[in-house]
C-alpha cells in the first residue's frame, strides 16, 4: 500500500525554524514529483512548494526565501526546511505525491500541525 507519512511539525516561536518529513513507501519514488501543501482553518488548501523527479523546483510567493524542498531518493524521502517563520506559516502541512500521469491519483499523507507562535 502506499503510505506518506509527515513528521517534524510542532510549536515554534516566530523567527524560528523547522524542518519537515516526509517518508515514502509503496511507491516507485524517483519517479514521482513531491509536494508540500498547507492548510490554515477556514482556508484552502495551497501548494507551498514542489520538486520534480529531476529536481526542479518550485515555491509559493509567500514562502520563497524562507523554505526549502529537496528529495533523498536513496531515503524515499522529501523534505521541507522551513527558516524565519511567521505566524501566517501556522497550517497542517500535507506530503502529497505524484506521478504527473493523465487521471493517475496522486497521493497524500496525513498532516502535520506547524504552529507558529510566541
Amino acid at each position: 500500500q502506499v503510505q506518506l507519512v509527515e513528521s517534524g511539525g510542532g510549536l515554534v516561536q516566530p523567527g524560528g525554524s523547522l524542518r519537515l518529513s516526509c517518508a515514502a513507501s509503496g511507491i516507485n519514488f524517483s519517479m514521482y514529483t513531491m509536494g508540500w501543501y498547507r492548510q490554515a482553518p477556514g482556508k484552502q488548501r495551497e501548494l507551498v512548494a514542489r520538486i520534480t523527479r529531476t529536481g526542479t523546483t518550485n515555491y509559493a510567493d509567500s514562502v520563497k526565501g524562507r523554505f526549502t524542498i529537496s528529495r533523498d531518493n536513496a531515503k524515499n524521502t522529501v523534505y521541507l526546511g522551513m527558516n524565519s517563520l511567521k505566524s501566517e506559516d501556522t497550517a497542517v502541512y500535507f506530503c502529497n505525491a505524484d506521478r504527473e500521469i493523465l487521471y493517475r491519483p496522486a497521493y497524500w499523507g496525513q498532516g502535520t500541525q506547524v504552529t507558529v507562535s510566541s
